[in-house]
């Protein structure tokens, strides 16, 4: 008598969430690789031009009387800066005075 031999079901493991894969060939790789040494270069030279921007001043013409133009010994010193005032706006309040 032949007997039929039942196969084991191995019992059905649960699935997770579907993982995401993401693949690049070498192609893809070396595009990003581009991309990438594009984007540094271009930070670099921008803060490049940006600090010397800003440390160096711009090229103005040299003022008569300046130490940077002409005779040093001829310079005079700046003119005092003019005090600004209000025109009568404010009052004036008395010490010791509540209002």
């Amino acid at each position: 008598m032949a007997t039929a031999r039942k196969k084991k079901t191995r019992p059905k493991k649960k699935k997770g969430p579907k993982r995401f894969r993401f693949q690049l060939g070498l192609a893809g790789v070396a595009g990003i690789g581009v991309v990438l040494f594009c984007l540094f270069l271009w930070m670099f030279l921008l803060g490049i031009w940006a600090g010397q921007t800003i440390l160096l001043p711009t090229a103005t013409p040299p003022r008569p009387g300046t130490l940077s133009g002409g005779n040093s010994h001829a310079a005079k010193p700046p003119a005092r800066a003019a005090v600004i005032r209000p025109e009568g706006k404010k009052k004036a309040v008395a010490r010791g005075s509540d209002h």
